[in-house]
């Protein structure tokens, strides 16, 4: 969502043309969309639902307004209008009477009809009486006659003539009586009455539009249900409309319209590259996520100085979007919104991330669709960057939010709910392959039977992830989603000549962290040598202080630890010359070989704290060299060489290091 309104119409105005003039279109749309949630006026308060449970006493199937908002398009744009809303509900368990959300401060409540026969407004609860004891299945109507004040709330928005809703998180209970939680969607029927020269979007389709003299009355009705956050109307007098068809490819009798609401003097380019790139937007996200959910989409720019200053919100089937947001990381965001919140909401609030992680993600799929794979990852590193740098340190999953929701700038922010959030679905695709991440989301997205046009809370999806990639992915949400923070990595390895043309590379794996003190990812490691090409292992690090030992036929020069930084959430160095307990060479020295006596083998090790020249050769008492073990221009680190003595007489040896200005001799005993 967007920022709400600031005390003085001159203040609003000014920062207003601030931002039209300021707005980057490069800006990344999580970034817009996390500052316009965080801005929203929402003041925690006790909920009715019960702890930890979406489930409900009734379930909402149908709201239908009726709105006479005519005079708030006529200065001096009064917020006061009346409404009838006949709610149609299915009792899930036995009840006398019903209780909705309904802000005092906005809504005032005339009368209640039908089933509901008296009624009480306390404390922002409108709790309606039956007309008698409703039993499980059943299903009931009220009708409640009511006003809305002449109030700044937030949520009911008119000015210069442009009238428009913003519901997110807790909103919609203030323009319309509504059981206000994201887990009980319902299908809309919305007649409003407003001037002529007004144009006036909503949810799902226009089934009707009737002009009698200087009226019309506008019927927008949604087949399909919505959470009451993304319910809305936008209107201005004397809107511009453009409409785009989207066909598809693979069946032209499969289409829908595209609407473009637009203010004068905006951006045409911006807009007509939008225009543009909808349907190729539409197409890739139907590839990768199911079909296109719903019957008609659309795009509306909230007039300059009417309040809505960020970015935009992702309103099922009609976005908004701050004057001249035309920007494709913006509308790529908010876009991804129809699958990912829209068509499959959030069971709880603490199951935000299932949107706002998952629009972010979206961001950086369009710049894959767009720029190839390295500008996704560019995409990503950027978001890997801005959780980085301002990690609150706390988890993506609260399980207290899906009771009480916490203030805005909690439940909205960026680095945690949307920045972290996609950088998880990045290490999960990642861990799991592009076939099966890519099948995961779209399974998700198109189950009819437990998501589609429904709820999901975190479970749900960890489920989901399960059932398609056929793997307990427990471990994988338990340390990303539900506890908080990141690995800092203190890694280390050295490279060991064996003889005989083999080398051992000794990586240690190690995190500092505390909380958690563990992340358990899959590790690549990439080898450069001395001839041949550069080698990439990937090895499954499950423990903390993990030895990975590794032999090769050529000499190892170089070990980049994560070299194209899978894992994008973490910190810390990998350095060369650490042992398994961490010691790190700072000397020249030379070990006794082991065994001895040896017959035939015996390991010889020696540690270079800087690169160096190094000989190593063993010589009988005469002082004849016997063997040249080691010749070469080595790195810093710790070293074993191999020495056969078959074909040597038994006796003292001695073997010599020179390496640099050092030089040390040690005997040994072959005995056969």
């Amino acid at each position: 969502m967007i920022s709400r309104t600031i005390c003085t119409l001159g203040l609003t105005l000014l920062l207003s043309m601030q931002f039209a003039f300021a707005q980057d279109l490069n800006e990344k749309g999580s970034v817009v969309c996390s500052q316009k949630k965080q801005s929203a006026r929402f003041s925690p308060e006790s909920m009715l639902l019960s702890p930890g449970s979406p489930l409900h006493s009734f379930n909402v199937l149908n709201y239908k307004l009726d709105l006479d908002i005519y005079s708030c398009f006529i200065t001096p744009y009064p917020k006061s209008f009346v409404g009838v809303n006949t709610i149609t509900f299915r009792v899930d368990s036995a009840l006398q009477s019903i209780t909705l959300n309904a802000v005092n401060t906005s809504l005032v409540i005339d009368s209640v009809r039908l089933a509901g026969t008296s009624f009480t407004h306390v404390s922002n609860a409108l709790t309606i009486t039956l007309d008698r004891t409703y039993n499980p299945g059943e299903v009931v109507q009220v009708k409640i006659y009511y006003r809305h004040n002449n109030a700044s709330d937030g949520a009911f928005y008119t000015s210069n003539g442009m009238v428009f809703t913003d519901c997110e998180p807790e909103g919609a209970r203030k323009w319309f009586p509504c059981w206000d939680r994201p887990s009980d969607k319902a299908t809309l029927d919305l007649r409003v009455r407003v001037p002529a020269t007004v144009k006036l979007g909503s949810n799902g389709r226009l089934a009707d539009s009737t002009r009698v003299a200087d009226t019309i009355w506008y019927n927008w009705i949604s087949r399909d249900p919505i959470a009451t956050y993304l319910m809305v109307m936008t209107g201005k007098v004397n809107y511009n409309l453009d409409i785009v068809e989207w066909v598809n490819p693979n069946n032209p009798n499969d289409k829908f319209p595209i609407r473009f609401y637009w203010n004068a003097g905006e951006n045409q380019s911006s807009l007509t590259n939008i225009k543009t790139k909808i349907a190729p937007m539409t197409t890739e996200y139907s590839r990768l996520f199911g079909p296109h959910p719903f019957e008609k989409n659309g795009f509306a720019t909230i007039a300059s100085g009417a309040g809505f200053t960020w970015g935009g919100m992702e309103n099922q089937t009609l976005t908004s979007l701050a004057p001249n947001y035309w920007g494709e990381n913006v509308v790529s965001h908010e876009y991804g919104h129809q699958w990912f919140g829209d068509l499959i909401s959030p069971g709880t609030w603490a199951d935000i991330w299932l949107n706002e992680g998952f629009a972010t993600y979206c961001e950086a799929i369009w710049y894959e669709y767009t720029g190839g794979y390295s500008s996704y990852k560019s995409d990503i590193n950027s978001d890997a960057s801005g959780y980085l740098s301002s990690n609150p340190g706390w988890a993506i999953y609260n399980p207290a939010w899906a009771v009480t929701t916490p203030p805005t700038s909690t439940l909205f922010n960026g680095a945690i709910t949307y920045n972290k959030g996609a950088c998880v679905l990045h290490m999960l695709r990642y861990y799991l392959g592009d076939t099966l991440f890519f099948a995961s989301l779209k399974n998700y997205a198109t189950d009819t039977t437990s998501f589609k046009h429904k709820n999901s809370v975190t479970a749900d999806f960890v489920a989901k992830v399960n059932e398609v990639s056929g793997q307990d992915m427990g471990w994988f949400f338990n340390q990303w989603v539900y506890a908080p923070n990141h690995p800092v990595y203190q890694n280390g390895y050295y490279f060991t000549n064996l003889g005989g043309g083999t080398w051992r590379v000794t990586f240690l794996a190690r995190q500092t962290q505390s909380n958690p003190a563990f992340f358990k990812m899959p590790l690549e490691l990439k080898l450069s040598f001395a001839t041949g090409s550069d080698t990439l292992v990937r090895v499954m690090n499950d423990v903390n202080n993990q030895t990975i030992t590794l032999t090769f036929n050529r000499q190892p020069t170089a070990l980049t630890f994560d070299p194209n930084n899978n894992i994008v959430l973490k910190q810390g160095s990998t350095t060369m010359g650490i042992d398994e307990v961490g010691g790190k060479p700072t000397e020249f020295a030379l070990r006794q070989n082991y065994p001895n006596p040896f017959n035939p083998t015996t390991t010889i090790e020696y540690e270079i704290p800087t690169q160096s020249d190094v000989r190593l050769a063993v010589y009988n008492v005469l002082g004849a060299k016997v063997a040249d073990l080691v010749n070469a221009h080595v790195v810093p680190g710790k070293y074993a060489a191999q020495f056969d003595g078959s074909g040597l007489s038994s006796g003292i040896y001695f073997y010599r290091l020179e390496a640099g200005n050092f030089v040390q001799t040690r005997s040994l005993m072959f005995v056969k």
